[in-house]
């Protein structure tokens, strides 16, 4: 990755209308709704953007759209990037470079995850407090990270305390049920086995995904603030571990991605 790649991304985005958003937003698998809120959309596939990577998980359509929601300026990547899909961690964390050169000041990100903590249960939204990184590198750990800020990034307080106690209140004033927890990131694609969701247990984690952690690293070294939240689609027990069904969990992704609308909505309207 070099600056000049990231300046012809820029440029092509400009060029076709993507205007200073304030905020950029990473919807995870099963979760597309939010799209269907951003008025004068403006979209770009990311084939077509220089240097973007390319989409190839089915539930997931592959590009960024600019518009407004609640009146500001956003820009919406549907469709993120993985490591178990062959991707490294500066493919993954490129299009969060792009936003934050386009000018976001602010990110919210969101995932599906299996709940480790068995008070939690399907359907349930859980604020992401901290993390684990458990895949086994950092989209930091290149030659030449410098040229794009500090190498050591203090990762004290990665999600934004400021953003977290604002959707606390919102979901209590919209009646929204809001757990908070620690996320474990792993490589995937696989499932988990009993004894590593024992291990993810006893490690502290309360949800665990294959997402999230590399764009979180990212923004923190861009000095950008972030709020994430987890759909939580599965409930991982390992004492009565049932054969995991992913239709249904893009199904219940699905039905509990209109709460996570309407937290991120109103969020939006307090920056």
């Amino acid at each position: 990755m070099t600056k000049k790649q990231l300046e012809e991304s820029v440029a092509y985005l400009k060029n076709k209308g993507f205007d200073a958003p304030e905020i950029g937003i990473v919807l995870g698998t099963g979760l597309g709704q939010l799209v269907n809120e951003i008025e004068n959309p403006i979209e770009a596939h990311y084939n077509h953007i220089p240097y973007f990577p390319l989409a190839t998980v089915e539930f997931h359509t592959g590009k960024l759209i600019f518009g407004t929601i609640a009146g500001k300026k956003v820009v919406v990547m549907q469709g993120r990037f993985h490591l178990y899909e062959g991707y490294d961690f500066l493919d993954i964390t490129y299009p969060i470079r792009v936003m934050h050169q386009l000018g976001i000041q602010k990110l919210f990100v969101s995932n599906a995850a299996g709940a480790i903590n068995l008070n939690f249960k399907k359907g349930d939204i859980m604020l992401i407090e901290d993390h684990i990184n458990l895949q086994g590198g950092s989209p930091l750990a290149f030659k030449n990270v410098a040229e794009f800020g500090d190498r050591f990034v203090d990762m004290a307080e990665p999600y934004d305390l400021d953003m977290r106690n604002k959707i606390e209140k919102i979901a209590k004033e919209e009646g929204i049920s809001l757990k908070k927890g620690v996320y474990a990131s792993v490589v995937g694609p696989q499932l988990e086995t009993k004894a590593e969701y024992r291990m993810l247990k006893i490690l502290g984690a309360d949800a665990v995904g294959m997402s999230t952690v590399p764009e979180v690293i990212v923004a923190n070294h861009l000095r950008l603030p972030i709020i994430a939240l987890s759909v939580l689609t599965d409930e991982c027990d390992p004492d009565n571990l049932q054969p995991v069904n992913i239709q249904e969990i893009i199904e219940i992704a699905g039905n509990t991605e209109p709460k996570m609308i309407q937290l991120f909505k109103e969020l939006i309207k307090t920056i």
